[in-house]
This record gives C-alpha cells, sequence and structure tokens, in this order.
C-alpha cells in the first residue's frame, strides 16, 4: 500500500514538472524520501496500533468421549461428521449384564421389603425387637441405593451427544470392547453449540483494543468475502504468563513478547456455524485512533481476501 500511495505521488511529480508547475530542484529530486519518512512515521507506524491486523482463527470445544460404563460395543448409529442433535445416539453398549444387575438387585431388595415388613409387625405387638427392624430398614435402604446406581449404569450403556455437533475421526465399530477409563476416549465430539473465533494481535498493537469495537474478517476457506463483526473481550492470560504448582525454584529462561487473543464475534451467525473448525484468515481491529488508517486497513485487507483464491498460506 505504501508502494502504492509512493507511486501516485511520483506520478503527480512527474506532471507537475512536465507541465512546467514546479521546477525540479533539489528539495523537489529529494522529496519522494520525504514523503515516503512521513508515511510511515504518520500514517503506517501509527497503523499498527489504530487498526491493527492479525490472523483469524476459529476453533470449537471439543469433547472426548468416554463412556461411564466398560461393555462391548453392539450398535454405532453415528456416521462421521454428520450433524447431530443433544441426546441423539452415538453407540450402544451391551445391557445384558447390567439388566441382570438390576434384576438381581430389585429381587433382594423385594425380599428385603417383606423381612422388614415382618420384623414391623412383630415389634408393634410385642414380640420382637427394635433393633432388627432397624437392621432390616437399613438393608433395604442400601439395596435402594444400589438399585439406583445399577440402573444409571444400565442408561449409561446408551451414549448420547453431550450437545448439537458431530462425531469426526470415527473409528469405533461394533463388536470392539470400550472400558470407563478417563485415558482411553473412543471418539472425538466437536461441540458446534457455541464457536471461538480469536485473533493473534501482537503486543505492541493491542494496547488501545477495547470490547464492543469493529472488526472485519477475511478467511481463507471464503476468498474474496470480508466479514463484519465486534470485539467481545481481550483473553487476560497466555501462556508465558501462566505459572504452575511445583517443588522448583524460579527456573529463568528467555521471554518472549508473544501475540495477544482477541474473541471476536462475527455478525453472521450462519457463516460462523457453516465454517469447518480450524478455519483460518485475517482480521482487523478498529480502535479509536488513527482513524486515517482505517481506510488504508481496509483496502489492505481486501487486497488480502482477494490473494486468498491463489494464495495457500
Amino acid at each position: 500500500m505504501i508502494v502504492a500511495m509512493l507511486c501516485v505521488y511520483l506520478v503527480l511529480l512527474f506532471l507537475l514538472v512536465r507541465f512546467g508547475v514546479v521546477r525540479f530542484n533539489l528539495f523537489w529530486k529529494v522529496s519522494p524520501f520525504i514523503v515516503l519518512l512521513l508515511l510511515n512515521i504518520g500514517l503506517f507506524i501509527p497503523m499498527g496500533w489504530g487498526a491493527p491486523q492479525g490472523p483469524v482463527l476459529l476453533v470449537r470445544n471439543s469433547v472426548s468421549i468416554v463412556p461411564s460404563v466398560a461393555g462391548e460395543v453392539i450398535d454405532v448409529p453415528v456416521e462421521a461428521n454428520k450433524p447431530l442433535r443433544a441426546g441423539d445416539v452415538l453407540f450402544r453398549i451391551d445391557p445384558v449384564p447390567y439388566e441382570a444387575q438390576v434384576n438381581a438387585i430389585e429381587a433382594q431388595l423385594k425380599l428385603s421389603a417383606t423381612r422388614l415388613a415382618q420384623m414391623t409387625q412383630l415389634y408393634e405387638r410385642d414380640s420382637g425387637r427394635g433393633f432388627d427392624v432397624e437392621q432390616r430398614q437399613s438393608e433395604v435402604d442400601q439395596l435402594k441405593a444400589q438399585l439406583e446406581g445399577a440402573k444409571w449404569n444400565l442408561d449409561k450403556t446408551v451414549v448420547r451427544a453431550p450437545a448439537e455437533g458431530y462425531v469426526t475421526n470415527l473409528a469405533l465399530r461394533k463388536g470392539a470392547r470400550v472400558a470407563n477409563l478417563p485415558l482411553a476416549p473412543v471418539m472425538a465430539f466437536i461441540d458446534t453449540s457455541d464457536s471461538i473465533v480469536g485473533v493473534e494481535i501482537a503486543q505492541i498493537d493491542a494496547r488501545y483494543i477495547e470490547p464492543g469495537q469493529a472488526v472485519e474478517a477475511t478467511f481463507k476457506f471464503k476468498p474474496g468475502q470480508i466479514y463484519s463483526g465486534k470485539v467481545e473481550s481481550v483473553l487476560q492470560a497466555v501462556a508465558t504468563g501462566q505459572v504452575q504448582t511445583s517443588g522448583l525454584a524460579v527456573t529463568p529462561k528467555n521471554i518472549a513478547s508473544v501475540p495477544f487473543v482477541v474473541r471476536i464475534r462475527l455478525d453472521d451467525a450462519h457463516l460462523v456455524r457453516s465454517l469447518p473448525a480450524g478455519s483460518a484468515g485475517d482480521a482487523a481491529i478498529f480502535t479509536e485512533h488513527v482513524k486515517l488508517a482505517h481506510v488504508i486497513r481496509k483496502v489492505l485487507l481486501r487486497q488480502i481476501a482477494i490473494t486468498n483464491y491463489v494464495n495457500p498460506f
């Protein structure tokens, strides 16, 4: 952009000299260098914090699906990358062992309830002890709790989608055996109910960014298109500013100025839902400073949008 503006000035200077409007003396000979210096100092350098630009990325939460019970998979009705609603069945585990457990506890509970009724009747007739009644009542209460747990296990043999989204990289098949181990997820579920659009902005350019400021973004997946939005927040932590509990003293390390992440919300909600997770591009944020540079930044962003047709990087 600065080259284009300098070329415009050179053309204008050539016309002024050609038609004799100005004399081509030393001042006009060095004027292109003066103009270049003024453009950098007065416009393009301040544009970094007046209308900062950075790479944008759309991400979604991924849920590692770990079954609550172990067993053999008898059905996997879900298809990879097919939209799902919350509660749709992902897969089913053989329920027979859990049904048998429920039936066994129900039988024990029925017997214990009968014994409790008999002991209560004897106690009311002064022919039994109160301790026996309390003991039978305790057995009934324990079996009821066990029955609730067994029914919960039986219900968890059907694994359902936790939210709107889709399963990706599906490898689970009928006949596989799954376990309820936190480090052994069986599939990855991508939650599409909420999408996060983040822009990386250099720390020296992020000083004036505030929620509510206007944003424009373009994505490689949608070349030639510009989408508007607003700043939601500036994330208040990056990995280099995080301290974790350990038994070690402070370890010196090289300090690097990593970008801050600005979360934005695009006005086109349908676009956000349609973009695949990982969609990348560029975005510009228009602050309340150096407003003259906003027009230049918009032109630059549109140039990037057009070059996205051929630029894969």
